[in-house]
């Protein structure tokens, strides 16, 4: 029968309206243990057929109360917590902490253990970064990069075992620097990554920046304006890619970071694809800073003056009855701290971590809030992810480089 021409003519999104308020839409649960969220939480997704339509994200099946915990430990017993934050990259967790202690207790380091910390930090974002972009990989389908390049990482944690004897929950450094200074063997590992690692990354770069299959998987999934991610109070590269360039290593710059020449790449549509290639810029900037401050290191102490916070030598505790009872005090808190407040972050592997520190002087924090930047930036995930489909949820979250252990403290 022919259509009245006085009949209305719905345009499509009227119609797209319609047709959704008639169909039948299922729930699908992505997660909390699935192998595609990379990690232990939960997205509760509204379905017709492939497309989402909405989601909403359940987080704390890993909570461990870092927070609370933290007010009933000594200053010293609240790095190991740090480690269980963003693990891929423990160390950058450690020594943010520490540079928080350090600012209440108006400690200044000498410039060789700035320049070690930036060299261990660096090692830290590249594990961190070779992680997030090799497993974006393997969600496209290419398993392979991810088998190579881990190999790499292998080597990051041999560097890292041969300076604290750990390789994932690393516990590294000191309040006021570090344990025991870089040996010959360090120093010879870490010339060795340097001469290895850009030839295997630029073949993994090789492998996916201009493949037309990733390209096509990864080009609009999971978009975010700049001035959305900014609303929602993203950092780091998550934020550089919607095209905002704030990087906390230049704005406040800590550790001597000051002293070296980097770019900050930045992106452009803030999509799966960009996030990509702003963490494999950020490689190579973190292959420079760490060959400038190798090639630049600093003589002098490997720990700042501050012996009522910073271990006594392990063989003095084993033959000295008063640097057995300082450990001891230290270990445990027996030393009192400055009254005050201070905030401290440092440019994490997803974007700034920061440290709330409220002393009131007594032998732990009265409060500790850690800025996971995870945390933050997920509440966006449901809002990138709507109206796109389930194989760019997937994407999207890998590219976000969501870490459950951040995001659930």
């Amino acid at each position: 029968m022919a259509e009245s021409q006085n009949s209305p003519i719905l345009d499509d999104a009227k119609a797209r309206q319609i047709m959704l308020s008639t169909e039948e839409h299922y729930t699908l649960n992505l997660g909390p243990t699935h192998p595609a969220t990379h990690g232990v939480f939960q997205n509760v997704l509204k379905m017709d057929g492939e497309r989402i339509l909405d989601a909403e994200p359940t987080i704390g099946y890993i909570h461990r109360a870092f927070e609370k915990l933290a007010e009933h430990r000594p200053f010293y017993q609240i790095t190991p917590i740090t480690d269980r934050l963003n693990y891929c990259s423990s160390p950058i967790n450690n020594m943010g902490w520490h540079m928080t202690v350090e600012k209440l207790l108006g400690v200044k380091t000498p410039k060789r253990v700035d320049y070690m910390r930036i060299i261990i930090m660096e090692l830290s974002r590249i594990a961190d970064h070779l992680v997030c972009n090799s497993v974006v990989g393997v969600d496209t389908g290419a398993f392979s990069g991810f088998l190579y390049v881990f190999q790499e990482r292998e080597k990051i944690y041999d560097i890292f075992e041969q300076v604290c004897g750990a390789r994932l929950t690393t516990n590294i450094g000191r309040i006021g620097g570090f344990e025991r200074d870089f040996t010959p063997e360090t120093f010879k590992l870490l010339r060795e990554f340097l001469v290895s690692f850009p030839k295997v990354w630029a073949e993994f770069e090789n492998l996916f920046v201009r493949n037309r299959i990733f390209m096509d998987r990864t080009i609009g999934a999971g978009p975010i304006t700049g001035e959305l991610a900014l609303e929602y109070g993203f950092t780091g590269p998550n934020l550089r890619a919607a095209g905002v360039d704030y990087d906390v290593r230049v704005m406040k710059p800590y550790s001597s970071y000051e002293d070296f020449d980097f770019q900050i790449p930045v992106g452009d549509k803030g999509d799966t694809y960009d996030r990509f290639l702003v963490r494999n810029g950020e490689i190579w900037e973190s292959l420079k800073l760490i060959n400038n401050a190798l090639e630049n290191l600093p003589e002098g102490s490997y720990h700042a003056d501050v012996p009522d916070f910073y271990l006594p030598p392990k063989e003095d505790v084993y033959h000295n009855m008063e640097a057995l009872i300082y450990h001891f005090k230290i270990v445990m808190g027996e030393i009192e701290t400055p009254k005050g407040e201070v905030y401290h972050a440092v440019e994490g592997g997803n974007g700034e971590l920061g440290f709330y520190l409220v002393s009131d002087g007594g032998r732990t924090p009265y409060r500790l809030h850690f800025r996971r930047p995870c945390f933050i930036y997920y509440q966006a995930y449901p809002e990138m992810i709507r109206g796109g489909l389930l194989s760019d949820a997937i994407l999207t979250m890998s590219s976000m480089n969501v870490i459950a252990g951040e995001l659930d403290a």
